[in-house]
């Protein structure tokens, strides 16, 4: 039995979520800073290891045309970091804009801590896997 990590990357950033042992659920985990990329590389073998992941699901911003810009190719050269995990690349069109939004339902003040939007995020980009795969 293995978990799936779903990873939203920003440029100051990275969201992270985990599904359940079932692959039916998404959960927010946390979120770490990009920078130093060795340290957020680090951090991130640490919790998929901790928490038994075999998959991790990275969400490239691909423009509303379908085409890949600097940001998409952005976090397919980090990802190329990621060694020893079966990555897959799943869209991530406007999912920030949904995250912003279902923080503000849950009446979460994201503003000063724009991490929770990078966390909620890596969970639509999961949700969104999880549910494609079924």
């Amino acid at each position: 039995m293995y978990k799936v990590m779903a990873l939203d990357i920003g440029t100051k950033r990275i969201g992270i979520a985990l599904s359940d042992f079932l692959l039916m659920l998404a959960s927010g985990h946390s979120y770490i800073q990009r920078q130093p990329e060795t340290d957020a590389l680090d951090k991130i073998l640490k919790i998929a290891k901790e928490n038994k992941v075999e998959k991790i699901v990275v969400g490239v911003p691909v423009n509303m045309d379908g085409t890949k810009g600097f940001q998409a190719e952005d976090c397919i050269n980090f990802s190329k970091n990621i060694k020893g995990f079966d990555i897959v690349y799943e869209d991530e069109r406007l999912t920030s804009d949904t995250a912003e939004e279902n923080l503000r339902e849950r009446k979460i003040d994201f503003r000063k801590e724009k991490g929770l939007v990078d966390v909620e995020s890596a969970r639509l980009i999961l949700e969104q896997y999880l549910s494609r795969m079924k």
